[in-house]
């Protein structure tokens, strides 16, 4: 398993029309595979330094919350979020966006990075990296990319 995992998607649409739908976080529902909402806790929404709470979908719990914050945006380059299931760096995860515009398209690179894994857990994720992990940030990504082309 990669501690540190990226994903890579060409966009046929401008930066203008990429960049709404990565740099704010209450959008990422709107190209999610599955479930997920979050709620703002403090701050601007999407800025730097501002605190959330997300649901989402884990294997066995259809409604994993988690806490975060922004640790980054900057506009139509990196939008970059932080968020652990208890608040703590040893469950922290770290999800980040870097957007390059190439004319009328845009790729988008996410890079994904979390804990240290160690026993019963470092095993488990070993399994869900390929099978499920991977497909699904992608799957997620490709649906981003066609609502970034659609409009």
């Amino acid at each position: 398993m990669p501690e540190v995992m990226t994903w890579t998607v060409t966009v046929n649409a401008p930066a203008d029309k990429v960049w709404p739908l990565i740099a704010d976080l209450g959008r990422h529902a709107e190209w999610s595979p599955k479930a997920y909402r979050m709620e703002w806790s403090a701050g601007e929404p999407n800025a730097v330094g501002s605190t959330f709470a997300s649901h989402g979908w884990l294997p066995n719990d259809k409604d994993h919350r988690m806490q975060g914050s922004v640790t980054a945006n900057t506009p139509m380059t990196r939008f970059e979020v932080t968020s652990s299931d208890d608040g703590t760096a040893a469950t922290q995860w770290t999800n980040r966006y870097d957007v390059t515009a190439n004319g009328q398209s845009t790729t988008v690179v996410k890079t994904m990075s979390g804990p240290p894994m160690k026993g019963f857990g470092k095993l488990a994720f070993a399994i869900a990296y390929p099978l499920i992990v991977r497909p699904g940030v992608q799957k997620g990504l490709d649906m981003m990319k066609a609502k970034a082309e659609q409009v």
